[in-house]
């Protein structure tokens, strides 16, 4: 069975995607991550996921209307059920070549059967440089971990 670790989604940003100030609205970014991210997870693990956090989301440029937008999702690691991909989201003028980084950010998806239980997925082992970011995918997992245990501590939740 061949295994994709990588989706690729590219489309132009549209009118209906736009902010007060005439930028690309970052709650409609978050919707493109997920969606992007979740095609990710269900190509890797071949099951239904769903999203368990989304860490670190960065906004390092506008994304303007009529711009094309590329998101690149990446499988970094995986658990016994989950999978940490790393999403970066570029923009660019169709017409011209110079193309920007907008966001990025890591994301986790568990997956689940028919009945919503976890299920295992299939081991990611990187293979190059690029794919090397599962050493801050675990280091994203962990200080999570303790996130959530300092609020249950201190909020009780």
């Amino acid at each position: 069975m061949n295994k994709t670790s990588q989706t690729e989604f590219r489309f132009l940003a549209e009118p209906t995607d736009v902010n007060f100030g005439g930028k690309v609205h970052g709650g409609m970014v978050m919707k493109w991550i997920d969606q992007a991210s979740y095609a990710c997870a269900a190509q890797w693990s071949k099951h239904y996921c769903v999203t368990v956090s989304a860490n670190a989301i960065r906004f390092i440029q506008p994304i303007l209307v009529g711009q094309m937008v590329t998101i690149t999702a990446r499988i970094v690691h995986t658990g016994r059920t989950s999978m940490h991909i790393y999403v970066v989201v570029r923009a660019s003028d169709p017409k011209q070549d110079e193309i920007v980084d907008t966001n990025r950010c890591f994301i986790t998806f568990m997956a689940i059967d028919e009945n919503g239980t976890p299920v295992e997925v299939p081991h990611f082992s990187p293979q190059n440089k690029e794919e090397m970011l599962e050493k801050v995918a675990i280091s994203g997992k962990d200080f999570a971990k303790k996130l959530d245990k300092h609020y249950q501590q201190m909020v009780g939740w």
